[in-house]
């Protein structure tokens, strides 16, 4: 169930939606604590109880969360909403999307393919788009 404008988790209140995809969905967020833009991404209801699901969800976070550049999102919290899991990283103002490492340089897709690869997190090849 898609999350209204004005929900509140934590310190966290839901601005608006960004989009959805194959791990979840993404919504716009405000940290009311540290008066900053977050993205939220929550996994639906359905896929929480999916232990596939839960363990790529997981890898997804640890994996970005060890990474530090400027293409890649930083990591400020993981937790549970309800039951479902969420993460939050930076929310990023020109276009917030997973699909952006398309757009980056290729040297650097390359590189993140690498860092993923040994982390043995991405299962699917990136698209450029």
């Amino acid at each position: 169930m898609p999350l209204p404008a004005g929900t509140r988790l934590d310190s966290y209140e839901i601005v608006s939606p960004v989009g959805a995809g194959g791990m979840g969905e993404v919504y716009r967020a405000r940290d009311t604590a540290l008066k900053r833009d977050v993205a939220l991404k929550i996994l639906p209801d359905f896929w929480s109880r999916d232990p596939e699901r839960l363990r790529r969800f997981d890898l997804e976070a640890q994996a970005a969360a060890t990474l530090n550049h400027p293409n890649v999102v930083s990591i400020f919290h993981v937790g549970r909403y309800n039951g479902r899991p969420i993460s939050l990283p930076n929310f990023c103002r020109e276009r917030h999307s997973a699909s952006t490492c398309g757009k980056v340089p290729c040297r650097f897709a390359k590189c993140l393919r690498q860092a993923a690869a040994s982390l043995k997190v991405l299962r699917r090849p990136m698209r450029r788009e």
